[in-house]
């Protein structure tokens, strides 16, 4: 599924700082939601971009990949439920393991997975 490839190749550079990538993988519609893993609930993309503006500025280093994913298709949604695992490596401090559950939601835009 290239949107899922998208989604995490896109988040793992912005923990390089690089925000390009995830503003092209990211629906910018009114209706889309982002509930990460440092809490809140932004509602649109006007939010969402500013937390992911937020994330990449820490710049935090390391690689998170999907495992175990289950996916769900419809016609023009598409839904992921898996871990993500890795490490980030904060610039000051040890390097953290990340292993968290999330469930993403796609729905088809233009032709592709946002």
């Amino acid at each position: 599924m290239s949107a899922v490839e998208g989604f995490y190749s896109a988040l793992n550079l912005t923990f390089e700082g690089d925000m390009e990538p995830m503003k092209a993988v990211w629906s910018h519609a009114d209706d889309i939601t982002y509930m990460g893993p440092y809490g809140g609930f932004q509602v649109g993309w006007k939010q969402v971009l500013e937390v992911w503006e937020e994330h990449t500025a820490m710049k935090i280093g390391g690689k998170v990949e999907h495992a175990d994913m289950r996916v769900t298709l419809g016609e023009d949604i598409a839904l992921t439920q898996n871990y993500e695992i890795g490490e980030n490596n904060p610039v000051e401090g040890e390097p953290e393991k990340v292993s968290i559950r999330a469930t993403n939601v796609f729905r088809k835009e233009e032709g592709s997975g946002k």
